[in-house]
């Protein structure tokens, strides 16, 4: 069972909402205290990251968004920051707490202008808060929240948005018509999922999570944020090794005519783990190519010396080699789609009760299969590009929500684990659980990088026994050394640069 820290969460508008209301109406906390708390929280990194003496505009909607905001202008006017207060929509029918905070903010000694976005003069202000619709929106913005809009994202100043960019929407990561393009978005109580989906990566900038009071019963995520703390965390201290068989082999099968690269880059990738051996199955025509390449890894050849693609007549002796030592398998890496290479993959994994990595064009194999299933024995780890789990899915999936949805029904349908490969990265489970990566992963969107990944999964599995850990770790070895090579060089990253 994996710890993971709250803050980790990621949670739907809707979850937001309940855990809102039941902290309320049960545990006993106010409406009003929580927003005390968030704009409290709000306040201090906000002072953190503006001199005393800035002038900021604080935009304001009429339900608890705009009250957060007016808690923080509140308290900034107390500290000597020059405060400004729109209401895009007036000051009547504002939500009870948010009516509440505007009646305290009337109390003070300060000079604090209110306007309406009617009467709102042209004017420099050094930092900009959007604290206009929350994450309850559900459709596109209108005016006037759509012109305030405009007009924040043409100003050079700081924005900090208050739990969600107003536009954007919180689940998803949809734009609703235009949003605003936040520096830094202060999420309250939970973090959102949409912040790491569809346009929510460009248009959050660097989000902090703001806690609140809510008891950790009431919190029921819709995924999990992958993170190198608690990952470690989780990761089990790998025994001292006596001998190079002692966590057993990894098999890779993988290669064809013309792409013999791909299953260099996945051997090589798995070797450079710490992997006391790892072994590559290969036609023997192309046994001189990964002589010259891979001095290290064990090659086993099968067939004759003219044959350069896996056929189905090489199934027995694959077959016969997997069992010669204890481990676990990847397949797929540059194996080509030719007929008889796809009889051979689809036999090999009806058949093949171990732990097997299925990646590429084994993953294409799979997918020209009617209804597949794994052995009842096997546990299966799938590595897809969007692209092969269309495929995979036999549907068409639109945008990252779908994609998010769909890895975690396969994972949970097929009791497998699914490394879905892009912008995020997202990792289904077989207990239905699903994890986004929160970093920009573009940058491994060239031909080779999915060759590594899956060959550091691969050796993660066999390293640490466990197919969850060994996907978040294969991610988070790309980002570690794509930090380290750009901390160095500038440049197009290389699929070697991160082996």
């Amino acid at each position: 069972m994996l710890k993971i820290p709250h803050q980790y969460y990621l949670c739907s508008a809707e979850q937001s909402r309940f855990m809102d209301e039941k902290t309320i109406s049960e545990f006993g906390i106010d409406g009003f205290t929580l927003m005390e708390i968030a704009g409290t929280r709000a306040a201090d990194l906000i002072m953190s990251e503006t001199p005393l003496g800035s002038h900021g505009i604080f935009f304001c909607g009429k339900g608890n968004n705009g009250g957060d905001a007016l808690v923080i202008a509140r308290l900034l006017s107390q500290q000597d920051y020059r405060v400004t207060v729109c209401f895009l929509s007036g000051t009547e029918d504002l939500s009870p707490d948010a009516d509440k905070n505007y009646r305290l903010l009337q109390k003070l000694d300060t000079d604090i202008e209110i306007k309406t976005w009617n009467d709102l003069y042209p004017s420099k202000y050094d930092f900009v808060v959007d604290g206009m619709l929350g994450t309850g929106l559900s459709s596109d913005v209108r005016s006037p929240y759509s012109d305030a809009i405009q007009w924040i994202n043409q100003q050079q100043a700081p924005v900090f948005a208050l739990d969600v960019p107003t536009g954007l929407n919180a689940d998803s990561g949809e734009i609703m018509g235009t949003a605003v393009q936040a520096d830094f978005t202060l999420s309250f109580g939970a973090l959102k999922t949409g912040f790491y989906l569809n346009e929510g990566f460009d248009t959050v900038g660097e989000v902090i999570l703001c806690e609140l009071s809510f008891p950790n019963k009431y919190k029921n995520p819709t995924a999990y944020l992958i993170d190198e703390s608690w990952v470690e965390a989780n990761t089990p201290t790998p025994k001292k090794r006596n001998h190079k068989y002692d966590e057993g082999v990894l098999y890779i099968i993988a290669g064809s005519e013309g792409l013999t690269g791909a299953g260099i880059l996945a051997a090589r990738s798995a070797w450079s783990t710490g992997l006391g051996a790892v072994v590559l199955i290969t036609p023997k025509g192309l046994l001189q190519i990964y002589e010259k390449q891979l001095e290290q890894i064990i090659k086993k050849p099968v067939g004759e010396r003219d044959e350069l693609i896996f056929k189905q007549s090489h199934l027995e002796e694959v077959q016969k080699i997997l069992k010669e030592k204890p481990g676990k398998l990847l397949i797929g890496p540059g194996l080509g789609r030719r007929k008889d290479t796809i009889r051979f993959t689809q036999e090999l994994l009806k058949n093949f009760a171990g732990d097997v990595v299925i990646d590429a064009d084994a993953l294409f194999a799979l997918s020209e299969m009617e209804n597949w299933e794994k052995p009842e024995s096997a546990n299966w780890i799938l590595t897809p590009h969007p692209g092969e789990l269309t495929s995979l899915v036999k549907k068409n999936l639109t945008n990252d929500r779908e994609r998010l949805n769909s890895v975690s029904a396969l994972a949970a349908e097929k009791n497998i684990t699914i490394l879905s490969k892009g912008m995020p990265g997202i990792i289904g489970t077989e207990n239905g659980k699903s994890y986004i990566t929160g970093y920009d992963t573009r940058i491994f969107s060239r031909a080779g990088f999915g060759d590594v990944l899956a060959g550091k999964a691969s050796a993660f599995w066999q390293l640490s026994g466990s197919a969850e850990i060994a996907c978040f770790k294969a991610l988070i070895d790309g980002k570690q050394k794509s930090e380290a090579f750009y901390s160095i060089q500038s440049g197009a990253l290389e699929p070697i640069d991160i082996i």
